[in-house]
C-alpha cells in the first residue's frame, strides 16, 4: 500500500500544516512517510503545497508525478494539479473558494466539494478551514485510523501552542461529520 496526496492552495491557509499533521500521524500509525513542502517566496497570499506518501513499505521519492489525491484549498491550486490525477483519482476541493469542477468531474475522477469555511466558523474558528478539509480527506480515504489522528493532536504541537489541540480536534471532527452525512 502507497498512497500520494498534493495537497495545495495559498500561503496563510494552512496547507503545510495539513501534510505536516498528516505525516506526523502517519509516522505514529508505525507506516513510512513524506512530506515535501514547496510554496512560492511571497509565502502568505502565494502558492504553497506539500506531497504526502504514506506507505506500509519503503519510499522511493518523496513526490509524485501521479498522486492518488489532490486537495485544491484555492483555484489556482485546483487548476494547476487537477491535471496530476488518475482516472480513479479523488479530488478534495474548498468549495469556500472554488465552485466550478464540472470538466473534472465528467472525466471520471471522483470529486468532493467541502466548504470548509463553513464548516469551520461552525466549530467557532473560520481559521480552522484548513483542518476541516483534513478531517474530511482522512474520513474518504480511511488513509489513516480517524481516532488515532484525533489522539495525536496534542503530540504533533509544540508546546507554545497547546491551547490549539481542542479547536484542532473538533474541526478534523467536523470534516469528518460531513462526509459522514454525504
Amino acid at each position: 500500500m502507497e498512497y500520494s496526496v498534493i495537497m495545495s492552495g495559498f500561503g496563510g491557509q494552512g496547507v503545510l500544516m495539513m501534510g505536516e499533521l498528516l505525516a506526523h500521524c502517519g509516522m505514529k500509525a508505525d507506516l513510512n512517510v513524506t512530506w515535501m513542502p514547496s510554496y512560492g517566496v511571497e509565502m502568505r497570499g502565494g502558492t504553497a503545497n506539500c506531497t504526502v506518501v504514506i506507505s506500509k513499505d519503503k519510499i522511493g521519492a518523496p513526490v509524485t508525478g501521479m498522486p492518488q489525491a489532490v486537495i485544491a484549498m484555492s483555484e489556482p491550486a485546483l487548476n494547476k494539479f487537477k491535471t496530476k490525477l488518475p482516472a480513479d483519482g479523488l479530488l478534495m476541493v474548498n468549495s469556500s473558494l472554488v465552485s466550478d469542477t464540472a470538466e473534472i468531474s465528467s472525466n471520471g475522477i471522483t470529486t468532493i466539494m467541502v466548504p470548509t469555511r463553513a464548516l469551520a466558523a461552525e466549530t467557532g474558528n473560520e481559521k480552522m478551514a484548513n483542518l476541516t478539509m483534513l478531517g474530511a480527506f482522512i474520513a474518504q480515504t480511511g488513509i489513516l485510523d480517524f481516532d488515532q489522528v484525533t489522539s495525536e493532536v496534542s503530540a504533533f504541537l509544540p508546546p507554545e501552542k497547546q491551547k490549539l489541540a481542542p479547536g484542532i480536534t473538533k474541526a478534523l471532527l467536523r470534516g469528518k461529520a460531513y462526509i459522514d452525512s454525504l
